[in-house]
């Protein structure tokens, strides 16, 4: 069975989705927020320490966009996937991993700085620089969403899944207040998704968010 180690609104939260959208037995695991801290034994599964951690078999994998197209292409039967020959698969898979090294990376940053760090090590220039960074990297989120109801191959897709995730932690930490209409209403739209609300609504939100 595959199964999957989760902090409520972290980037496992893209795994979760997945998993909720294929409607796949799985067996989670949820963790406190770090994980590493609340729960030492997990370092034993990934020496990492870090959310999201999924066990599939042999496989085992740390990164959540990833876990998003492993799953859509292992178990999903098309239905999250785009065809390595429809025209819109390499724009699938950019979206997918745009999602992670180009938006939810200055989010990390920002979290640390601005939230998690002790307050004597905290830095408001860093927190203000990586926030405008992620707004500048929205560009082509905002300007595909002018034309699309989602990202590509006109219809919802792990790309979604992997991009909504890094709007919705936007949200969460308050940069959500400068999204572009379209943005908001594409996340809105994710957001009312039976699949996010049932992953969305386990666990407990991190402390400090």
């Amino acid at each position: 069975m595959i199964e999957l180690w989760h902090c409520k609104d972290a980037r496992s939260l893209r795994a979760l989705w997945t998993l909720e959208e294929l409607g796949l037995e799985y067996r989670l695991h949820m963790l406190d927020f770090p994980p590493r801290v609340s729960d030492p034994g997990f370092l034993e599964h990934n020496p990492l320490g870090t959310v999201p951690f999924l066990r599939d078999g042999d496989t085992a994998m740390t990164e959540s966009s990833g876990m998003a197209h492993y799953l859509t292409r292992r178990y999903g039967d098309g239905s999250l996937a785009v065809a390595s020959d429809d025209p819109a698969y390499g724009d699938w898979l950019n979206w997918l991993y745009h999602s992670d090294a180009t938006l939810t990376f200055p989010q990390t940053l920002v979290l640390r700085y601005g939230r998690f760090e002790p307050k004597d090590r905290r830095q408001p220039q860093v927190v203000e620089d990586y926030t405008q960074w992620y707004l500048a990297r929205l560009k082509l989120v905002n300007a595909r969403l002018e034309g699309a109801e989602y990202l590509c191959a006109g219809r919802f897709t792990a790309a979604d899944i992997a991009v909504g995730y890094a709007l919705y932690l936007g949200k969460v930490i308050g940069i959500g207040d400068h999204y572009k209409p379209q943005t908001v209403a594409y996340l809105d739209r994710l957001m009312a998704r039976p699949a996010f609300q049932r992953a969305n609504a386990m666990g407990k939100p991190i402390a400090g968010i």
